[in-house]
This record gives C-alpha cells, structure tokens and sequence, in this order.
C-alpha cells in the first residue's frame, strides 16, 4: 500500500485568483519543492489559500484547519519568494507554523520559473546565504525553470 502524505498549500495574496496549475503540475510531476516526495508516493491536497494579504492574517488560523484535516506538511507556495519584492514575513510564518502547529514546512511548491529567475538575478534579491536557502528547493534546472514560465 502506498504512504499518503496530506499536503496544505498556503499562496501569497498578490496571486489569490491562481487556480494553482503550477503548483499541481509540479506536485504530480515532483517538480520543484514537491522533489523531496518520492515518486510512488500518494499525495493528497486537503487544503489550499492564501495568507489573507501582509502581514499573513492567515497564518495564524489556517494551518489549525489543515491540521484538523490531517496535513502533514505545509508548502508556502513558490510566489511567496518570485514576487516583487519577495515575501519579507516567510521565514516568521514557516517559523511560526512549525512552532504552533508542530507541522512541516516546506517553502516553494513549483519550480522558479526562468523569468523570475532572471529578474531576481539580475537585481541581486537572492545573494544574501538566507534567501540561497529559501530557494533552494524550488531552484531547479534552467530547463525546467523554462517549462515553468
């Protein structure tokens, strides 16, 4: 019997009308932050929205509902950290999580899409080693990155 690992999906407000298409892709793809699930295991979305706009009203009540509902992990989705400028309350609102929820959190879903990853680049937003760190999960290939623009 395949493991099920429930998954809750928090995005950033600036993108509350996205209907999450990279995201799922990426997920059904491993792609991105979803990387760290191995492929034969079944993922199982059990909630999805945003943080409610800055500073993150949401995050202070929606992970209790995912819980509720079984999450296992958190993802804060990917356009936390591509927007401009990225999300400066991500690493409070993993912290937080974590620490209320006693639940995972995983920043990004989707991989960088290239255009941002040009843009950011170029701006120098991602130099400093804490937002090296953020990224990582969601920096893949410029291949890929591509296939998510």
């Amino acid at each position: 019997m395949k493991k099920t690992t429930k998954i809750g999906i928090i995005i950033c407000d600036r993108y509350r009308d996205c209907a999450g298409g990279k995201c799922f892709r990426a997920m059904k793809n491993r792609d991105g932050a979803f990387s760290i699930y191995d492929k034969d295991e079944h993922l199982e979305i059990v909630g999805y929205t945003t943080c409610r706009g800055c500073p993150g009203g949401n995050i202070e009540y929606v992970p209790e509902e995912m819980v509720k509902n079984g999450v296992d992990v958190i993802h804060l989705a990917t356009g936390f950290v591509v927007g401009y400028p990225p999300c400066p309350y991500i690493d409070h609102f993993r912290r937080f999580i974590q620490k209320k929820y006693d639940t995972k959190v995983v920043v990004g879903t989707h991989p960088i899409p290239e255009k941002y990853y040009k843009t950011h680049s170029s701006l120098g937003t991602w130099d400093s080693n804490e937002w090296k760190e953020i990224i990582e999960p969601t920096l893949a290939t410029e291949e890929v990155r591509i296939e998510y623009n």
